[in-house]
């Protein structure tokens, strides 16, 4: 970085500040091509601004940002707290290269008891709380609500079938005969029976589980008096789970009804959060985070950051406890509280009950980084080794691996994945249809036209476009040439391409590998880049013929009738109920189809003329 581009920067950023307010809002500094580097908040937005007009009081790292910055953007809020909601979710849409950023930020799941309906339906929900019923949540994962609804349907028998087919059950499915649904689809419970159910479920998922199994033993003593052995065995059965439950639920607490604890852990200048969720005094579960961020940020500031992303779609519980003094404490309770609508309070315990919680999650935070770290030292050293197999600059950043599916050429679909030294990047998978003109079968042709279509993307997007490191093909010598033939004719001639095929026989795990001016080679089995190889190839795979048989069962569920210019969802239905099929329609001459109630001479010649034009 020199002195001329540092200056820019900051001349930039100081004729902003002379036409700044005094308010509170956010700022957003931008580099040439209008990218956000780094998005802020500030109370007063003049003066946060003008600390920037000083690089030199700042770290190399902001110098770095200050020296990129081409133009800036400002709005302003009412107070602080609105400011801080706007900056995360503007932080989360832009991901800025300089902020501290929460990554793997899925939703969370509920479990949902359908409203508007005489029976109930339990289901597992994710996303908007947009239809009739009561969510019960946040799980920390899709198991901790698959374990819950297992548990609800053994003791309480809810139905979780759709609406639809529970309005078309003509007799009871196996969830009733293995005691995991009343059958309230055929009669089997009334209406006011099932109703008494979903409340006592309602009581469970409220945190009153000890209540209902007392309610549950006087049940069964008094089926036992009356001599109703087979309902007293039924309650035993129930109360055993409810038992078993409470049994696994070893770190509740009592007073707590509705609280997050977040707890940060560092080691060598990476961070883990651990998130446990308590609702109705039951631990829902928790979950471990890692947030990206620079060596220079304190856990102060990571983990104020941090709240601040994750509420931003999440529901704001009551209570949050922390085990790090935040940066700006009221800030941050006062944008919950805005967010929740009711009061949200932040401590950090020292001692009790609440503390021992704080203890265990900080040791599941230093356990889970140290997996982690661990990971990626692995991974770093299998991406050294692949770098010294196949005569690599230095250890690939992304690798990018390709791959075709079809049966005998139809619906022929191509797929990319990418993985990198954290893993696989999903959001960076990409899936093509092949559009041909391609002989049934041809699979050089159908990479070439895949590998094509995605790196002249690449060329058009130019700098801004993200490159491979290294490529990789599934198929042997035929495809490596197929391959370099589009690279070279595209321009291409920095970008490594390795090409895979199985052994012998097709015998995997004597793979050989194939890379241009050199002999293929084949690794020990033992070998560390063998497996990885494998994997890559076999993810490319599972995508591409998941993809395939996606296309595929979207093809068999295609009516040719939908494609007839003016034949809309009546008619067509007129067309089926009189024909009996799409193919009998297509046979059928021009009288036959005016013997259709609303088929005119005009209409039955418009649908004769399409299926014929379309078979010459």
């Amino acid at each position: 970085m020199n002195e001329q581009t540092r200056k820019k920067g900051h001349e930039t950023i100081l004729e902003f500040v002379k036409t700044l307010p005094g308010m509170p809002g956010v700022y957003r500094m931008m580099n040439a091509a209008g990218e956000a580097l780094y998005v802020g908040k500030a109370k007063s937005l003049k003066k946060r601004v003008m600390a920037y007009t000083t690089p030199q009081k700042h770290p190399i790292r902001l110098q770095r940002m200050i020296a990129a910055t081409a133009s800036m953007e400002f709005t302003t809020t009412h107070t602080e707290a609105e400011a801080l909601l706007l900056e995360a979710n503007l932080i989360k849409k832009l991901k800025p290269r300089y902020n501290i950023l929460l990554r793997d930020d899925k939703s969370f799941p509920f479990i949902q008891i359908t409203g508007g309906h005489d029976f109930p339906q339990l289901s597992k929900h994710r996303g908007a709380k947009d239809e009739v019923g009561e969510y019960f949540g946040p799980y920390a994962s899709g198991y901790a609500v698959n374990e819950s609804l297992e548990v609800l349907q053994r003791a309480f028998q809810l139905r979780t079938c759709s609406d639809s087919i529970f309005s078309g059950r003509t007799r009871p499915c196996l969830q009733f005969q293995i005691k995991r649904c009343s059958a309230p689809c055929v009669g089997k419970v009334s209406r006011e029976q099932y109703q008494l159910q979903v409340e006592l479920a309602r009581a469970f998922l409220s945190g009153k589980s000890r209540d209902i199994q007392d309610q549950f033993v006087s049940a069964m003593q008094r089926a036992s008096e009356e001599m109703d052995f087979e309902a007293a065995a039924l309650f035993r059965d129930r109360i055993r789970i409810l038992t078993s439950i409470q049994r696994h639920q070893t770190i509740n607490i009592e007073g707590i009804e509705s609280a997050d604890f977040h707890v940060i852990h560092q080691d060598k200048g990476e961070t883990c959060i651990q998130v446990f969720f308590f609702r109705s005094g039951q631990n829902y579960g928790n979950r471990s985070y890692f947030p990206r961020h620079d060596a220079e940020e304190t856990p102060g500031d990571i983990l104020f950051a941090f709240l601040a992303q994750f509420y931003t779609n999440k529901p704001v519980p009551k209570e949050i406890y922390v085990n790090h003094d935040l940066s700006d404490l009221m800030v941050m309770e006062e944008a919950l509280r805005m967010k929740a609508g009711s009061k949200v309070t932040i401590q950090n315990p020292t001692r009790g009950p609440k503390k021992e919680i704080i203890d265990m999650a900080a040791k599941n935070a230093r356990e889970a980084l140290a997996r982690r770290m661990a990971v990626e030292a692995s991974q770093a050293e299998i991406f050294n080794r692949l770098a010294e197999v196949f005569g690599l600059e230095g250890p690939p950043e992304r690798i990018e691996v390709f791959d075709n599916s079809h049966i005998s050429g139809s619906h022929a679909v191509g797929a990319m994945i990418v993985a990198s030294a954290e893993g696989w990047v999903k959001n960076s998978y990409r899936k093509f249809n092949i559009r041909g003109p391609v002989a049934p079968g041809d699979d050089y042709a159908m990479m070439k036209e895949v590998l094509t279509r995605r790196f002249q993307g690449l060329l058009k997007d130019g700098a801004e476009g993200v490159w491979p490191d290294l490529l990789v093909i599934d198929g042997g010598q035929g495809q490596l040439t197929a391959t370099l033939t589009v690279m070279r004719e595209l321009g291409i001639d920095d970008v490594p391409v390795v090409s895979i095929a199985k052994g012998p026989d097709r015998n995997a795990g004597r793979e050989r590998y194939f890379m241009e001016g050199k002999e293929p080679i084949t690794l020990n089995q033992g070998d560390a880049v063998h497996y990885f190889m494998q994997r890559i190839r076999d993810e490319a795979h599972r995508f591409a013929i998941t993809t395939h048989r996606a296309r595929r069962s979207k093809a068999i569920g295609e009516n040719p009738l939908d494609a007839i210019p003016g034949i809309g969802g009546k008619r067509k239905k007129a067309l089926l109920l009189h024909f009996g099929s799409a193919k009998a329609v297509a046979q059928a001459g021009v009288a036959d189809l005016q013997k259709v109630a609303g088929i005119s001479k005009a209409v039955a010649e418009k649908i004769y003329g399409f299926f014929h034009e379309k078979a010459e």
